[in-house]
Parts: structure tokens; sequence; C-alpha cells
């Protein structure tokens, strides 16, 4: 997560919280039936498998870089497989497609650099690290639609790499991009939606998976405090949520000595996993 300043304050307001998790119990009660009409499909990795993946962050960006290009082809992604050259930068993004049936994709990213304080498990390989895990949980199945997971390079210099994407995207590739959903420090606590930039149907959305699977989500917005990939697609008006899980007591782990895996409470991650998959299946069978 990038912060906006250079000091980093606590700025999630607790009154906030309260009333956007009030909201969120009075949607999940409304929208449950209307998801459990649905089967959600996907393949469903294994725990101890995603805590290994987490658990082998490397120090440099430069190898992350590479051990992502390694998970995505272990997932099953080679022919989709590809770099996109940053302008100005080292290193590339890395972009992996999941072809679907329809003309219509989804976008899901993570950024996978670090700040090099600490060693950058919450922010941000635990997102990046999931993108191969869910392409191997999408594609058991045939997609209607595209799904390009794309891990970004330079988050934590301005959103570097999302920027560059998002203005490389042709005025077809943006009218056919259905939503963006942003995987940024995930794990700290239960899963978390930035809920004031959020796509207001994405999230809704995002509630009704919640309530079927029985998997925890709450609403902390984090404008105050920093930003996220899904910020470099709000001009080209490409819905878009994100996920994470900060609040006011995990926030000071950020950009921290204190950022590696113990930080991190493993039950809360794998559920975060397991909500993304579901999700994404999902948003497969219900949007346009």
């Amino acid at each position: 997560m990038t912060y906006l300043c250079g000091k980093v304050r606590s700025t999630l307001h607790m009154r906030q919280r309260a009333a956007t998790t009030y909201l969120l119990i009075i949607l999940a009660a409304l929208s449950f039936r209307t998801c459990q009409a649905q089967k959600i499909e996907f393949k469903e990795i294994g725990r101890a498998s995603v805590e290994r993946w987490l658990g082998e962050a490397p120090a440099k960006d430069a190898q992350r870089k590479e051990e992502l290009w390694s998970y995505f082809e272990a997932a099953g992604c080679q022919a989709g497989l590809s770099e996109q050259p940053v302008k100005h930068q080292r290193l590339p993004n890395i972009l992996c497609k999941l072809p679907g049936s329809s003309n219509s994709a989804v976008l899901v990213g993570a950024h996978f650099d670090h700040v090099g304080i600490g060693q950058g498990i919450a922010d941000n390989w635990s997102g990046a690290v999931l993108l191969p895990l869910l392409y191997e949980s999408l594609s058991n199945l045939p997609r209607k639609h595209t799904f390009v997971f794309v891990a970004f390079t330079a988050e934590e210099q301005g959103l570097i790499g999302s920027q560059y994407y998002a203005k490389q995207m042709s005025a077809e590739e943006v009218a056919r991009t259905r939503a963006m959903v942003n995987l940024d420090t995930l794990g700290l606590s239960p899963t978390k939606v930035w809920v004031s930039r959020a796509d207001k149907r994405l999230f809704e959305l995002l509630i009704r998976v919640a309530a079927s699977r029985k998997l925890p989500l709450e609403g902390v917005n984090v404008e105050q405090v920093g930003s996220a990939d899904s910020e470099s697609f709000a001009r080209l008006k490409i819905p878009r949520i994100a996920i994470h899980s900060v609040t006011q007591e995990t926030l000071p782990i950020l950009h921290s000595s204190r950022d590696k895996l113990a930080a991190l409470n493993l039950s809360d991650y794998y559920d975060t996993y397991r909500l993304v998959a579901a999700y994404l299946a999902y948003l497969d069978q219900v949007l346009e």
C-alpha cells in the first residue's frame, strides 16, 4: 500500500467503521438467498499450499518477479503469461491471462514490490502471491470472462506500474473490462473492503458471496492514509474494488520492520483467499 504522506497517521475512524459494518450486515441479510440460489464453482486450493507460497517471499523485488513467474507457470499459466515493460522501471508488470468465451474481461491486480523495511509479507507479497493461486482456482472450469491477473511493479513509488498499465489500455480494452479487483495487504485481520472507493454493485456482490460462504467481511476506508493500484483505473471509469486488511491496530505494521510472516493471522489470510476465489467465480456468472 502506498502512503500519501511521509508520516503515517492512524486516521481510520471507529464510528465510520461501525456504521459500515452495520450496512454490511443489512445488505448481507437482503442478498444471502440470491447468492445461495447460484452455485459458485472453483477449485479450492488447500491451506497448506497457500501458506507455503506465502512464506516463500524473496527479499529482493527482482527475485519476487521471478518467483511469481514460476508460480504462474506452476499454476498452469504458460501460454497466457507475459511481461509488460514499464517506462523508466527496471522491473516489468507480469500478466497472466485466463481466456473466456465472451469478449468481456475482469482485471485482478496486486503489486509485488515492497519498501525494503521488514520483509514486505503483508505489503504486498500477501496480495501478489494470491494471483497465481486464483488463476489455478478458476482455470478448472470454462469461464465466460477473460481474467487478466496482473502483478504490478513500482506501486510503492506512486502506483507507477498500474498507472502505466491503465494508460496503455486501448479504448476497446477499457470498454470490455467489467471490473478491477485489487488485492493489497492481506491477512493482518479478517477481510476488509475500501467501501468509499468501491463500485456499489461490486461491493454488493462481494457482500453476497461473503454471506453465502459465511466468511467475515468489514468495511474500512483508507483514503486518509494511502492509496492502492485500483485508483489508477478511476479515470477510465472501470468499476473497481480494493480488498485489504488494514485497521487502526494493524496500520503501524506497514512499512516497518514488523512486516513479516509472524504479523499475519494465517486463518484470516486463508479466509480471504477463499472469499476472493469465490467472488471472482461469482463475478464470472453475474457480470455481463
